[in-house]
């Protein structure tokens, strides 16, 4: 089935994957992802890049991403392998034994939800606040559903600050599930809303220290959609997350991506000082209009295909064959090993690639600051003669016009031109 879907020209095929309400049709930003023979990781090339035993040829896999992307059918599996689930270099019985244990560690954090709150796991999700921020419960709690289950409320005050604070925010994750892209029929299902409910609930208890914020329920939703087990769909939002949860850090003095946007700014300033000059006299030396952007990574600004391709695209050209044993490994070191060969240079992705090179280390670099640098670049005339006030330098005309893998490679150069300059930089720092 899906090597017939891939040999349809166009890009038919999606509307199989990832149908869209005919009523939304009109709202939905055009997209430009095809999936194209020769380019596009297939199935079939997927299958043949394993070993007898299960060991992945991972440099063949990212060559072929970094091309065209990965066809809707393995999307999913692939995505599990990119965002560091498992080792390339396992078997397949070692991934199943692996497999089965985080399966079984979710189910066992999902009771631990069910025994507070048990609409958890019931196909159902809460919409209205069940609890008042000084524990006392409220009475008129109630689910999106229409059963007995409206009834449930809790009946006593709750005094655990843990409990209280994961049970304040379920009914905002609720209402945020609703809102998630409503354009497509898979969340015209209660239960598919429901399951994303969960992840997400589940998700907020585990990580105590960063919780549920607005935004996380973009990030969520394409492993909900891709990953029918909700346990996998469940980690793979967790191995996502590892990158990203810093964005979503908040506090009174401080936004989650404020390290990034400064990264932007320096950027910027390093590669087209005259550009960044003119928005410090616009007052958007901060760069606070790409918040969006880097927070949800661009699901604003692509359609939901073209942003699953967008991120399958960084997260191969930022891929670091490292990434499994640094998560799963808290005792081993963080840092690279001395590459010895092209050979092994081949095991990263592009953008990485050129990091280790350098020997650039800082997280704070990603690929998606170096594609809003890009974006900028772009418009530099523009900005430089048009932009007057900061709401001339929102980008929101970029909405369904990028197309996902020029950005990448606009962004990809841009980095080089970055780490020429500041080596150049540090190079006269040190003559003189």
């Amino acid at each position: 089935m899906a090597s017939l879907l891939f040999r349809k020209s166009g890009g038919e095929d999606l509307d199989v994957f990832y149908p869209i309400r005919p009523e939304c049709q009109a709202d939905v930003p055009k997209i430009r992802f095809r999936a194209r023979a020769g380019k596009t990781l297939s199935a079939r090339r997927w299958h043949a890049a394993f070993s007898e035993d299960g060991r992945l040829d991972m440099a063949k896999v990212l060559r072929r991403i970094q091309r065209g992307g990965i066809h809707p059918s393995i999307k999913g599996l692939v995505w599990e392998f990119l965002l560091g689930c498992y080792d390339p270099n396992s078997t397949f019985e070692e991934r199943n034994q692996l497999r089965q244990r985080r399966r079984q560690q979710y189910n066992a954090w999902k009771t631990e939800c069910q025994n507070m709150v048990p609409v958890i796991g019931s196909g159902k999700f809460i919409t209205a606040a069940f609890i008042a921020d000084d524990g006392q419960p409220l009475q008129d709690s109630s689910t999106n559903g229409d059963s007995q289950d409206q009834e449930w409320h809790v009946t006593s005050a709750i005094s655990d600050k843990k409990v209280l604070q994961w049970m304040l925010c379920l009914h905002q994750i609720g209402l945020d599930v609703v809102r998630t892209d409503r354009s497509l029929v898979f969340y015209e299902s209660d239960a598919n809303q429901a399951k994303l409910w969960d992840v997400l609930s589940i998700y907020s208890w585990v990580d105590t220290d960063i919780g549920y914020v607005q935004g996380m329920n973009d990030i969520c939703s394409p492993m909900v959609i891709l990953l029918e087990n909700e346990a996998d769909a469940f980690w793979c939002y967790e191995h996502a997350m590892r990158r990203l949860r810093e964005n979503f850090r908040t506090s009174a003095s401080a936004i989650g991506v404020q390290s990034q946007l400064s990264t932007l700014s320096e950027i910027i300033k390093t590669v087209d000082p005259k550009l960044h000059q003119h928005l410090e006299e616009l007052d958007g030396g901060e760069y606070l209009f790409a918040f969006r952007m880097l927070m949800v990574l661009f699901r604003r600004e692509f359609s939901f295909v073209d942003a699953l391709y967008l991120w399958e695209l960084m997260w191969a050209m930022e891929y670091n064959p490292n990434i499994f044993s640094s998560y799963e490994d808290s005792s081993s070191n963080k840092n690279d090993p001395p590459i010895a060969n092209d050979k092994q240079l081949k095991q990263y992705g592009k953008f990485e690639r050129n990091n280790v090179k350098s020997g650039q280390t800082d997280n704070q670099s990603a690929l998606a600051v170096f594609l809003v640098a890009s974006v900028l670049e772009t418009k530099n005339k523009k900005l430089l003669k048009e932009a007057k006030g900061l709401d001339d330098v929102i980008l929101g005309d970029i909405t369904g016009n990028l197309d996902a893998k020029r950005a990448c490679d606009e962004a990809l150069k841009l980095h080089k031109k970055y780490l020429s300059k500041v080596g150049s930089i540090l190079l006269s720092s040190t003559l003189f």
